[in-house]
């Protein structure tokens, strides 16, 4: 066995829901897939309107970081791969012309509200970036979660670099939608202070997770 192999983990959803036959494994994986791509549509339809950008603020990041904690590399990325596929038939997007329920606060035309969500293809929307880099980014985190960062103290360096990720093609593509002296203004700024509460959380969260299953742990052995 080589030395990558070795240094891998579990993820942690291999923990909460183990499966040793290889059918059943196709079947929990693409299950959860499913379910991780849902989830991120959920969170997209809380979302922030800022009036000077046609990006909005939303629970996405958080989704996108917590599904490559829990599911892994390749199992985060191809939840967040169907969410894009998803989004070009489905409104499952953030945004959208109808609100279920919305807040204004006060005449600055900021907006918090639960929305009917927005569908297209990615390359068409001025966000569309951002939800290519959810691809690239749960990958980075569920990667180094298997290699033991979610158990870890640098489980907030394995979610900050996922959450690295997701602005490279973002900017890249709202470049192409404003002027480019707006871009930083437009698509990284207003979301920089939310974004390190939403990596706090996630960060929290998962290492609490894994504290959870201890007592699963010293029953059953080593799970590495």
């Amino acid at each position: 066995m080589g030395v990558a192999a070795q240094a891998r983990t579990l993820s942690l959803i291999d923990v909460v829901i183990p499966v040793d036959r290889f059918g059943a494994r196709i079947v929990r994986d693409v299950a959860l897939i499913v379910l991780f791509s849902l989830v991120v549509a959920g969170f997209a339809r809380i979302s922030v309107h800022l009036p000077f950008t046609p990006v909005p603020i939303t629970g996405q990041t958080l989704a996108v970081l917590l599904a490559g904690a829990a599911l892994g590399s390749w199992r985060g990325a191809a939840a967040m791969v169907l969410y894009a596929v998803e989004g070009s038939q489905f409104s499952v997007f953030a945004g959208g012309g109808d609100a279920v329920f919305h807040w204004q606060a006060g005449s600055a035309g900021y907006i918090f509200g639960i929305t009917s969500g927005s569908s297209g293809l990615v390359w068409d929307l001025a966000s569309g970036g951002y939800i290519i880099g959810f691809i690239p980014a749960a990958f980075v985190v569920g990667y180094l979660c298997e290699r033991g960062w979610d158990r870890k103290s640098w489980i907030m360096i394995a979610m900050l670099a996922g959450n690295a990720v997701i602005y490279v093609p973002g900017l890249l593509q709202l470049s192409f939608f404003v002027p480019n002296d707006k871009v930083m203004e437009y698509g990284l700024y207003p979301f920089i202070a939310g974004d390190l509460i939403k990596l706090y959380i996630a960060a929290v969260s998962v290492p609490v997770a894994w504290s959870l299953l201890n007592l699963k742990r010293h029953r059953d052995g080593p799970w590495t």
